[in-house]
């Protein structure tokens, strides 16, 4: 299984919790999609130990298991996609989340991730 990790994911692997270490260890891969990690350095950016978790970040990106994540235009297709869809239901959801959902639905990702807007998406692959 690739793994995609959000934001409030990445942060509880940081934080050594059980449960996230079990799902990144049996993973064939960690993927941070461009978002998360934009997430991640604006939260750095706003903190008061910016520069530790800056460097914590770039140890992580710079394993052999984990995988950055940009989009390309099949992402594009695969957002409007996502959007359209939510749009119909009645269930927007944050558009860096649509982002996230695009990208783990074109690669064929499963999404750890604690956000409960990401049910809104019955084809997302979850952990």
């Amino acid at each position: 299984m690739r793994v995609a990790l959000d934001t409030n994911r990445y942060t509880d692997l940081a934080r050594d919790e059980a449960d996230v270490k079990d799902i990144a260890s049996r993973a064939q891969a960690i993927i941070m999609p461009f978002v998360t990690i934009a997430e991640l350095r604006a939260g750095f950016a706003m903190g008061t130990v910016g520069r530790e978790n800056e460097r914590a970040l770039r140890r992580f990106l710079a394993r052999t298991d984990v995988v950055s994540l940009y989009p390309d235009p099949t992402t594009t297709v695969q957002y409007a996609t996502v959007y359209r869809q939510l749009r119909l239901q009645g269930t927007p959801i944050p558009t860096n989340d649509m982002w996230i959902a695009a990208l783990v639905l074109q690669h064929g990702l499963t999404l750890c991730s604690r956000d409960k807007h990401f049910d809104h998406l019955s084809q997302l692959p979850r952990v």
